[in-house]
Formats: C-alpha cells, sequence, structure tokens
C-alpha cells in the first residue's frame, strides 16, 4: 500500500467565491471561516466570499484567506477518515501543512500569515522588486545567469523551483527585466513577469524574515503529528524548534517544490491530494511524475466525491 500526502497551495490559487460552497453545506468548515474572522478582528470571510478581486489580491489579505479555505476544507475532508503520511505546502501553504500536522493552531496561524504578508509588503519599496516566471531552462544554467545578472545588474535569484520546466525568478526589477531579456541565454523558452507586490523568496526578503522570526518567537508550535516536508530544506521538518526556524528562513529562500516531491515519491507516496482552492498544485506535481494519483479537494462537492 502506498503512502498518501496532503498538499497544501499558496498564492496564486485566490479565486473570488473560492470555499463559498463549503461554508453554506458544511458546518466544520463554516466554524474555520468564522474562527477566522474573529481572530483577525474583521470580516476576511466577506472579502473571500464577494471581493473585490483587487483587495483579495494584496499579499497581506491573500495569505490568511488561503489558509482559511485550505483549513475549512480540511475540517470537511477529515470526516472521510483519510489520513496523510506526509504533510507538505507551497510557500504560504507551509502553515496549512502546519495546521493540519498540529504544530500551531488555526488561529496563531491565521494572525501570523496575515502579520507575514504585511512584512512581505514592506520589505522592498513597490516597483522597486519583481518575480517572472521561467519556462524551459534548466535550474544549474538559469542559476549561473541569475548569478551574472546580480553582479552586473541588480539581485536576482531562484526563488520557486515547481517542477521540470518551470521556475519562478526574484529579485530587484532591473535584475528581473535582465532575464526577462536575455533568459535565452540558459535555454529559456519564455520568461513570463508575474502581478506580485514584491521579490518574494529572495534575499531581498530578509528584512521581513527578522519581523516574522519575532512573531514566531511568541507564538507555541508544537511538534509535528506528521512530518511536515520544509520548503526551505525539502527534508522533514518535525521538532518545534527547527520548524520555526525554518518559517523565518523560508521568506528569503527558495521554495524547492519539485525537491519536496521527489523527496516524497522516495518515501512511497504515490496519492496526493491536494486541499484548498484550484488545482496548481495538482498541475505542477503531474510534471513532475504523471503516474501519481492526484486529488484536488477544492469544493464541498469534491470532499463527498473523494474515495483512494
Amino acid at each position: 500500500m502506498g503512502k498518501t500526502a496532503f498538499v497544501f497551495p499558496g498564492q496564486g490559487a485566490q479565486a473570488v467565491g473560492m470555499g463559498k460552497d463549503a461554508f453554506d453545506t458544511i458546518d466544520a468548515s463554516r466554524a474555520v471561516f468564522e474562527r477566522a474572522d474573529e481572530a483577525l478582528g474583521f470580516k476576511l470571510s466577506d472579502l473571500i466570499f464577494n471581493g473585490p478581486d483587487e483587495a483579495l489580491k494584496q499579499t497581506v489579505n491573500t495569505q490568511p484567506a488561503l489558509l482559511t479555505v485550505s483549513i475549512a476544507l480540511l475540517e470537511a475532508f477529515r470526516k472521510q477518515g483519510i489520513t496523510a503520511d506526509y504533510a507538505a505546502g507551497h510557500s504560504l501553504g507551509e502553515y496549512s501543512a502546519l495546521v493540519a500536522s498540529g504544530v500551531l493552531s488555526f488561529e496563531d496561524a491565521v494572525r501570523t500569515v496575515r502579520a507575514r504578508g504585511e512584512f512581505m509588503e514592506q520589505a522592498v519599496p513597490s516597483g522597486q522588486g519583481a518575480m517572472a516566471a521561467v519556462l524551459g531552462a534548466e535550474r544549474d544554467d538559469l542559476a549561473a545567469l541569475c548569478a551574472a545578472v546580480s553582479a552586473e545588474t541588480g539581485a536576482v535569484e531562484l526563488a520557486n523551483i515547481n517542477c521540470p520546466g518551470q521556475i519562478v525568478i526574484s529579485g530587484t526589477a532591473a535584475g528581473v527585466q535582465a532575464i526577462v531579456e536575455r533568459g535565452k541565454e540558459a535555454g529559456a523558452k519564455r520568461v513570463v513577469p508575474l502581478e506580485v507586490s514584491g521579490p518574494f523568496h529572495s534575499s531581498l526578503m530578509k528584512p521581513a524574515a527578522e519581523k516574522l522570526a519575532e512573531v514566531l518567537a511568541n507564538i507555541q508550535l508544537g511538534d509535528a503529528a506528521v512530518p511536515v516536508i520544509a520548503n526551505v530544506t525539502a527534508g522533514p521538518a518535525v521538532e518545534a524548534s527547527e520548524i520555526r526556524r525554518l518559517l523565518a528562513e523560508q521568506v528569503y529562500s527558495p521554495v524547492l517544490w519539485e525537491d519536496s516531491i521527489r523527496y516524497l515519491i522516495g518515501q512511497g507516496v504515490d496519492t496526493f491530494i491536494e486541499i484548498g482552492s484550484g488545482t496548481v498544485l495538482a498541475g505542477l506535481i503531474k510534471k513532475i511524475d504523471k503516474s501519481l494519483k492526484i486529488i484536488s479537494i477544492n469544493s464541498a462537492s469534491s470532499v463527498e466525491a473523494t474515495v483512494i
């Protein structure tokens, strides 16, 4: 019998109206939205269900919104009696994975990611940082080009190693623009600028990491009941002290998503259950290994329909 991993999406998966059917029809899900509103002191649920889209896209709102939808769907899904051997999340999604594995309470998580979003938005003045998706380049070739551009033009680094042929870069606006223009030198077929409010997962985020570390120092973290695969190391993190350190580092370190999935495959995981808005992670995981079973739990109906 193969093993199962729960995986949770990060920024980019959000959509106005996400989770509404679960809120309307599943008591356990509705309770999570109500707990988020209470923990934050404003109606996050209203913003999630009704928008406007521009407000939901602001990092400071997107992060608690995606976490809330993931945990609302997780609470509904738990009734199916399916358990995970491992958990992982993409960037922000790592917090959902940590809630799922009992490391931190939902209330602490939703307040922390709201602060994380604020710190990330504040770290670099608007317009000075950027991100772009690089399609078709090999990791080592792109890393070498980034190093050259960083020395000549402005800092630019690998930010998300998502799947073969898809890597996101992050850094100064000038550095990212240079990769847009010179991507072919690293074998890129296309370089697509992303609509983001800052250069996430680059060294420019170190001021945000320092502030986040202060917040994390005052929150109770427990050891993980289920190993969580950390973005920073692509390996399991179980001890609270290590998780606390890695969460601060995660803000300015690359998200090693492809490596994380390959690690899980190596541990015998053949079923991945994506819990939260959209199907972004299902798409990435399929590109890593087509033979895996991938299920997306992104609505009330998908909770009911799931059979492994």
